[in-house]
């Protein structure tokens, strides 16, 4: 477990249903605009809650009762979380000693994955709570998960060193990359691996953090490296990555604070680097970018705590919280503590696509 940074992180929305359906929202917040095409789902990680924010901020719905909860029925040190149809399937990791005021001497362990209902109940788990192992129904800092078009959870146990499709009937693991406890970079070796995503092509694409890639593997036992992803040999600490429409691979290179879009020859096209901005933290460790529809790009520049979405010509068109000013906020997003994930919903770009 990386307590540096947590760890922590891994993406994907891929959203199970093409129509997306209201429900009712929890926390006592309005449910008019629940799941609405355009709003957003962060992970307010040591904020222990999942947020839905309409464009301007406001939240419409949560998972997680705010920092002081950090039981069973909430969510403790939330990494990913996606919306499937109306519900929402989110990981979490835990809380290291001394990140808040309630976990100041051995942490807080979650080692969960949960598909959540709108009204807060949880409808299917993988994982035990404050359970740590690589056993049946056990995991190790899972710090993303992807929704597959077959129903399975594909999982990112990044304590474990591995990647693991868990069929949601039965909780059976019947595929995995990397070996248990195993830290590599050898066939079927991870090191820290913080994300891993569906491409179009049947590939799983895997954020390999601390072995400095991306790779694409085929979806096989045994799979095999097709394409490995470092932008020339430039990045350090790989936390996401997604493939673009038109064939790029966009980089989360988090120890350089900087987002890389790489050709198909690995090499970079683009890059921005989010530790420019005035009052940013020295250790900013941004967790996730994901190109939207429009060509603009949403970051979560987690210890800057906040989200942004910058245009193609890198200024800032939108930002959700205060930089490097981390807090909990009721209703808005006036202020988040360490936001590791950020995806638009309705937006499947850059993204396990539909199927």
């Amino acid at each position: 477990m990386n307590f540096r940074r947590f760890g922590l992180i891994a993406e994907s929305v891929f959203i199970g249903s093409a129509i997306l359906l209201s429900g009712t929202v929890s926390m006592g917040q309005s449910s008019g605009n629940f799941n609405q095409p355009g709003n957003i789902l962060i992970t307010d990680q040591f904020n222990n809650r999942v947020i839905e924010i309409d464009p301007a901020g406001n939240i419409v719905w949560q998972f997680g009762n705010g920092p002081g909860d950090t039981s069973a029925n909430a969510i403790v040190g939330i990494n990913d979380a996606e919306r499937v149809g109306d519900l929402t399937l989110m990981s979490g990791t835990g809380i290291p000693a001394g990140a808040t005021n309630n976990c100041k001497k051995s942490g807080c362990v979650d080692n969960r994955v949960l598909l959540v209902d709108s009204g807060d109940n949880i409808i299917w788990q993988y994982g035990q709570f404050g359970v740590t192992g690589f056993g049946p129904n056990q995991l190790n800092t899972p710090v993303q998960n992807t929704y597959l078009p077959n129903g399975h959870a594909l999982i990112t146990d990044q304590g474990n060193e591995r990647i693991i499709e868990v069929r949601r009937t039965d909780n059976a693991i019947v595929w995995q990359s990397g070996e248990n406890g195993v830290v590599g970079n050898d066939h079927n070796q991870l090191n820290n691996p913080n994300a891993a995503e569906l491409l179009a092509n049947g590939h799983i694409l895997i954020s390999d953090e601390n072995n400095n890639r991306a790779i694409e593997i085929t979806h096989t036992t045994p799979s095999r490296i097709v394409a490995t992803f470092t932008a020339r040999g430039t990045v350090s600490g790989v936390a996401f990555a997604s493939r673009l429409p038109d064939g790029n691979t966009l980089l989360t290179d988090s120890n350089n604070s900087r987002i890389v879009e790489v050709d198909p020859r690995d090499n970079p096209v683009w890059q921005y680097f989010t530790n420019a901005r005035p009052g940013s933290n020295p250790s900013r460790l941004p967790t996730r970018a994901v190109r939207l529809a429009n060509g603009n790009t949403l970051i979560s520049d987690q210890f800057n705590d906040q989200v942004i979405e910058i245009n193609a010509s890198k200024a800032i068109v939108a930002s959700y919280g205060l930089i490097n000013d981390p807090g909990y906020s009721p209703s808005t997003t006036i202020q988040m503590n360490a936001p590791y994930s950020a995806y638009v919903i309705g937006d499947y770009t850059g993204i396990t696509p539909p199927f």
